[in-house]
């Protein structure tokens, strides 16, 4: 397992940007596929973006498609979540997760997991 540490969070107006960071430690960056997921109040955990260990494949939801960019720098073994036009509802606590089998998993699923970062975007 690796710890992750998740890191940017904090309050913006709609239409503004943000970028997450997920710093991985404790264990080996390469071979993890990683991404986030997302919890806004009384909802559930849900899908945001993942990519594979090397970069070469990403996932986005429908909802984060087109505004989100997830990205990875395995020589700094960290994770990036380039969020922009925010908008209200993308107020959440936002997770960092990893796993070294697939970077298509159900929530359940995935290894690992950060502690989370919470983003408000304002109307």
């Amino acid at each position: 397992q690796v710890q992750l540490v998740e890191s940017g969070g904090g309050l913006v107006q709609a239409g503004g940007s943000l970028r997450l960071s997920c710093a991985a430690s404790g264990g080996t960056f390469v071979g993890l596929n990683m991404g986030w997921f997302r919890q806004a109040p009384g909802k559930e955990r849900e899908f945001v973006a993942t990519i594979t260990w090397n970069g070469g494949d990403t996932y986005y939801a429908r909802s984060t498609q087109g505004r989100f960019t997830i990205a990875r720098d395995n020589a700094k073994n960290t994770m990036y979540l380039q969020m922009r036009s925010l908008k209200p509802e993308d107020t959440a606590v936002y997770y960092c997760v990893a796993d070294p089998t697939s970077a298509v998993l159900t929530t359940d699923q995935w290894r690992d997991w950060g502690q989370g970062t919470q983003v408000t975007v304002s109307s």
